[in-house]
């Protein structure tokens, strides 16, 4: 069976997934950094160590993400188009996505899928920061606590402020004051994440909301955002086991179709 690789390079994060035919040989990610070349060449040789492969045993490669027209790879898609192949794909034996949030870095994105997993509509924020993973760093460092213990805290709220903005700068003002005034830092935080479920639902409604709800990107791993998101949209949000990596794993699987149709089509020429 044969080996192909998908290449997420995002604002902040690159992501590496390798298949061999329907099955995950192994992920990887690291910083994206200001040189994603360097870093998709080291991301690989890492991962050729750690699997024990040859370059040439990668018989085919997509490349998606803001970066994906800057390495070299032999196709590039969106990211919506990997992003919605992913869910799909992942989601195949429980239920059929119809509605995909994703948030990333440095933007968030909702999808709405037709039966067959095809984009139909899409909405995006992608001129700031605000609700994102970028935010969620940002008021992380203002709190004093790591970015992987906002869920854990969040669900120990008692009275949850309500945060006017998600600009990085005035929320920043906004989450400082909350501290002068004696909040804790667990409402804080729920507080942070009732006002993201709040902007991101808002996109959500804007396109219409289907279920089954697949929500991915880093931000997914925070439980207490998830929770925020149910409780704003009143549905159940599907998560994948590692949600970071989704995307990748899209391009992937559209390296593995894409290279077997060619294998197909030169087979019967």
């Amino acid at each position: 069976m044969h080996i192909v690789a998908g290449i997420d390079i995002g604002s902040t994060t690159t992501k590496i997934v390798i298949l061999r035919g329907h099955t995950i040989i192994g992920s990887k990610l690291s910083s994206t950094g200001t040189n994603c070349k360097k870093t998709v060449n080291l991301l690989f040789s890492e991962m050729l160590e750690d699997y024990d492969l040859k370059e040439n045993e990668i018989r085919y490669t997509v490349a998606t993400g803001y970066g994906r027209r800057m390495v070299h790879a032999d196709e590039i898609v969106t990211e919506i188009t990997a992003n919605a192949k992913a869910a799909k794909w992942l989601m195949r034996e429980q239920t059929n996505v119809r509605t995909l949030i994703n948030i990333g870095g440095q933007d968030c994105k909702v999808i709405s899928l037709d039966d067959n997993g095809i984009m139909v509509d899409f909405a995006m924020n992608d001129k700031c920061a605000a609700g994102t993973g970028r935010f969620l760093e940002v008021m992380s460092r203002i709190l004093e606590v790591e970015l992987d213990e906002l869920g854990i805290l969040s669900e120990k709220a008692e009275d949850i402020p309500h945060i006017n903005s998600l600009c990085t700068v005035f929320g920043e003002s906004e989450v400082i004051s909350l501290l002068s005034q004696g909040r804790t830092v667990e409402d804080i935080i729920a507080g942070i994440h009732k006002s993201i479920a709040k902007r991101v639902g808002a996109m959500v409604k804007k396109i219409g909301i289907k279920e089954a709800v697949f929500f991915d990107g880093g931000p997914a791993f925070n439980k207490g955002l998830k929770s925020a998101l149910e409780r704003e949209l009143e549905v159940a949000l599907h998560v994948p086991p590692d949600p970071q990596i989704t995307t990748a794993l899209g391009a992937a699987i559209i390296a593995h179709e894409h290279f077997s149709k060619r294998i197909t089509q030169h087979s019967f020429s």
